[in-house]
């Protein structure tokens, strides 16, 4: 990098808090995507919004492309790779709690902020967060809601945006903008004298941050975001369902669903779940043989008003939906994985190794957005790609109600050897081939991540068209992440 933008860079940031070490810009320059590893010129961590705006400034003067990162290694979907070069922008110093507000049930963060720190902070006001399925430890917060993973308890779902409310945003023309009822009048701070919180995430007109969701940093820069919490539950019972079938799992999980019965709930295959509760590749490969197929897990939770009564009358109305379906509730154990441990895995951030990556130290995650009723056929077509492709890794299957019932993440992971070179080219085939055969029976691939970008969007020219002429509004010099989705 030239010495000039090193020294501007330091100006703005602090030297401290700019580094091109070499063994540093190589943690940066490659995930465990199939996304074309390339070293970034540098890396600045900035302090402040006022920082990050400065930087974005210089970016468009020097036409220097910038990668936002918020989130720590390792990743998996290549959004943080760099396409061609350019600043890496790591967030992890932007870490503020910067409120809390029991009466509103929200949060003021910063993108640095992590799950466990930000978990334990509200439960001290007797709040949490829904999460994502035991993310790994060193996922932003605000980075998860910005791609939009989906949390654990589908009635709390009630839009795709949830749990992301208003932002702050130093959009890729250097311009900064509070989205949502942050957006005035007043400051925030007058905001906040007036009883205001930011909760309202729609705008006097155009919903910007729907424009944020999803963009993998292709549009801006949040330099805070509010969230909306719940209540912490005052009494909870976990439950598993086993079936060796998926379909009627699913019929459960939907009456469940739009009952609004049970907080967290989702379905697991049983290598996905071994991996998820085992800790070596011997003992996932064990639990794998000895668990059922297919696992529903949920959990009951009563709150400050008759909390115990509020459990067992679901309980009991759970019981009876699941006798008509044939299937039995468990609140103890099934083939030696009890319920409640499952809950506390749940309730977590996940500890290193993370999740996915246990079995052969490699995941390629495959995901999409399903109806009820064209599941199993996803899940026989992607079975059938996997076995013409000769990928041999037992995949795991993620099956995750969103929106309240009004659609389901469907996920694929692929574990593969990152050392081996056959392992990870035959999981690269089954990916891309999965895909095609995916979209062309009907997922949708809303969240579309490094070689499925193209694929995707080339399918609809129009859209594509109309999100590039959004690009050329929020981010003119297209400095922002460039490379990634069509851009």
């Amino acid at each position: 990098m030239h010495m000039s933008v090193k020294e501007d860079l330091g100006r703005m940031a602090g030297a401290e808090n700019v580094s091109d070490d070499p063994m540093t810009l190589e943690e940066y320059s490659r995930d465990f995507s199939f996304a074309p590893p390339h070293m970034p010129a540098c890396v600045v961590k900035p302090r402040d919004a006022g920082e990050v705006q400065g930087i974005v400034k210089l970016a468009n003067e020097l036409k220097l492309p910038l990668i936002p990162v918020s989130s720590g290694a390792p990743h998996l979907r290549g959004d943080t790779v760099p396409a061609m070069g350019g600043v890496v922008v790591d967030l992890s110093l932007l870490d503020r709690i910067i409120k809390v507000d029991r009466p509103d049930r929200v949060a003021m963060i910063e993108p640095g902020v992590r799950y466990a720190r930000l978990q334990e902070e509200l439960r001290e006001h007797g709040l949490r967060l829904p999460m994502p399925l035991s993310p790994r430890s060193s996922k932003s917060v605000v980075g998860s809601c910005l791609e939009r993973e989906p949390h654990i308890i589908p009635k709390y779902h009630l839009d795709v945006s949830e749990p992301l409310l208003c932002t702050e945003v130093v959009f890729g023309s250097g311009d900064l903008f509070h989205t949502g009822e942050a957006a005035g009048p007043g400051s925030i701070e007058e905001q906040w004298e007036v009883g205001r919180r930011q909760k309202s995430p729609m705008g006097f007109q155009t919903d910007i941050y729907r424009v944020l969701q999803g963009s993998q940093g292709t549009m801006g820069i949040v330099t805070w975001a509010t969230l909306r919490c719940e209540v912490l539950p005052a009494v909870e019972k976990p439950f598993l369902v086993p079936s060796q079938r998926i379909d009627n799992l699913l019929d459960l999980a939907y009456r469940l669903v739009r009952l609004r019965l049970g907080d967290e709930l989702f379905i697991l295959d049983n290598h996905a779940l071994a991996s998820l509760v085992g800790d070596t590749p011997q003992e996932i490969e064990r639990l794998s043989d000895d668990l059922p197929r297919w696992m529903l897990f949920f959990n009951l939770a009563g709150y400050e008003i008759f909390p115990q009564e509020r459990v067992d009358y679901q309980e009991k109305d759970i019981s009876d939906i699941a006798k008509v379906l044939g299937l039995a509730i468990n609140p103890e154990a099934v083939s030696g994985l009890g319920a409640q441990r499952l809950l506390d895995i749940t309730r977590k951030p996940c500890e290193d190794p993370y999740w996915k990556l246990r079995y052969r130290g490699g995941c390629q995650e495959l995901f999409f957005i399903s109806s009820l009723a064209d599941i199993p056929g996803h899940i026989g077509t992607f079975r059938e790609c996997a076995a013409r492709a000769r990928f041999t890794a037992p995949a795991g299957t993620y099956v995750q109600p969103i929106n309240q019932g009004h659609g389901y993440h469907v996920e694929f992971q692929l574990p593969y050897d990152p050392a081996s070179r056959g392992e990870k080219e035959r999981a690269r085939e089954v990916y891309l081939s999965a895909a095609d055969a995916l979209m062309n029976r009907g997922a949708f691939f809303s969240r579309p991540y490094d070689l499925l970008a193209e694929k995707m969007l080339n399918r609809d020219g129009q859209s594509m068209a109309a999100l590039k002429k959004v690009k050329g509004i929020f981010d003119p010099n297209h400095v922002m992440n460039p490379g990634k989705l069509c851009f």
